[in-house]
């Protein structure tokens, strides 16, 4: 059954093929991205020019556009099945060489971005007592790594929203996952599309090569990786269409797609989802 599916962040990554791959697949995508007729204008007319795609204007830093953008599709569609939360901003640096400006840059963008995303469709959905909320995170968000610590911070806070709002929203018949990809070879990674970096290099300085040399050994791990095993984003795509057209009921809270990973993600999210059922027991007893 063909869906209704918002999804932000397309104009690059992800979010473009996500956009490409459900439309393909029937459904009737809202593609999500800013600077439409200006930055954007290219990429917006291309997804235009594909059936089943609607580009809308949306900046999800903004209250009143990610108002208006939800109430516009639903004014039109009616409702909205499907929400993907993929725009976001990545950066790399040490931790006191952010000024706490930057991070709330960053935050601004993949946190708040994403709650207001949530109050936005939420009253909809709520009345159809269906829904379902899609949250690119990251394979990492359950841990951190130096040299992003305000990144993996980030993306944590929005699991714990998917987390605790699949328990809000039960009696509502909204589903949220996330799903936690590993490194790909998208914008946000090899470096065209802008990140939300340290900006304080007087800071940077002061610790000297030796942690300059950690950052660079790391990211040549990551990429190698990236490289070795083949990572293709189109697997990101491909796994939300199966989320999509899962029966309802039967989505799990996280999808991991981490081929990198070598299973140790899945590992991680029972050994979490066995813990908390533990915890909630010694509580609720």
């Amino acid at each position: 059954m063909s869906k209704t599916i918002f999804i932000t962040g397309t104009s690059t990554g992800f979010g473009k093929l996500n956009a490409i791959t459900l439309a393909k697949a029937g459904h009737s995508v809202i593609a999500g991205m800013r600077n439409t007729t200006t930055k954007n204008a290219a990429v917006a007319q291309e997804l235009e020019a594909i059936p089943n795609i609607e580009v809308a204007e949306i900046d999800i830093t903004s209250d009143d556009s990610v108002n208006k953008a939800i109430q516009q599709v639903l004014h039109k569609y009616g409702k909205i099945d499907v929400l993907v939360n993929n725009a976001a901003v990545s950066g790399f640096g040490l931790m006191e060489g952010y000024s706490l400006n930057q991070i709330r840059n960053m935050f601004e963008v993949n946190v708040y971005g994403v709650l207001r995303t949530y109050m936005a469709v939420l009253p909809a959905m709520r009345k159809e007592k269906n829904g379902l909320i899609i949250n690119i995170t990251s394979g990492a968000s359950g841990h951190t790594l130096p040299f992003m610590i305000p990144y993996f911070a980030s993306k944590f806070v929005v699991e714990s929203i998917t987390e605790g709002a699949q328990g809000e929203l039960m009696d509502f018949g909204i589903e949220n996952v996330s799903i936690q990809p590993g490194v790909y070879p998208t914008e946000m990674n090899n470096g065209s599309k802008a990140g939300v970096h340290a900006d304080k290099p007087e800071i940077v300085a002061e610790y000297g090569n030796a942690a300059t040399e950690r950052f660079n050994a790391l990211g040549a791990a990551l990429f190698g990786k990236m490289e070795q095993f083949q990572m293709d984003p189109q697997t990101i795509a491909d796994g939300i269409l199966e989320l999509v057209n899962m029966p309802k009921g039967t989505r799990p809270l996280r999808m991991p797609l981490d081929a990198i990973a070598l299973g140790t993600d899945k590992e991680f999210i029972d050994a979490r989802a066995a813990i908390k059922e533990k915890w909630l027991a010694a509580y609720t007893a």
